[in-house]
């Protein structure tokens, strides 16, 4: 007698919105001071596994995120020393911005995302 066992196949689906909401809850740092960093964690840790794309989504946008921090801590002597850690912090302000309503709107038109200046973390 045979029997038969159900196979568990890992379905993932399509979920373009949450994608696209995951971009912009980066924009939470300018509201909140940390939301933008985990806000997209949060959904990248619950969703990851079930969204397609998910997972390098939220990895890109982690990295991003962290590379900004990176650069805003690295700014702090060069302000101290020499003031022109001004302009890399307003550099920083307005890439953090720009560029997660960027690549939102890329998502929405199925085109992948880029950051740029970001290191790989998270791999």
């Amino acid at each position: 007698m045979e029997v038969l066992t159900p196979t568990l196949e890992k379905t993932l689906k399509k979920d373009k919105q949450l994608l696209i909401l995951t971009h912009l809850s980066q924009l939470l740092d300018f509201v909140t001071g940390l939301g933008g960093i985990i806000a997209p964690l949060l959904i990248w840790l619950t969703q990851k596994d079930r969204v397609e794309g998910m997972d390098t989504h939220g990895k890109q946008i982690l990295n991003f995120k962290i590379s900004m921090l990176v650069y805003l801590l690295l700014s702090i002597p060069s302000l101290i020393l020499f003031g022109l850690g001004i302009f890399i912090m307003a550099a920083v302000g307005i890439i953090s911005f720009i560029f997660p309503i960027i690549n939102a709107i890329k998502v929405s038109n199925n085109e992948k995302p880029h950051y740029p200046f970001t290191i790989e973390f998270i791999k």
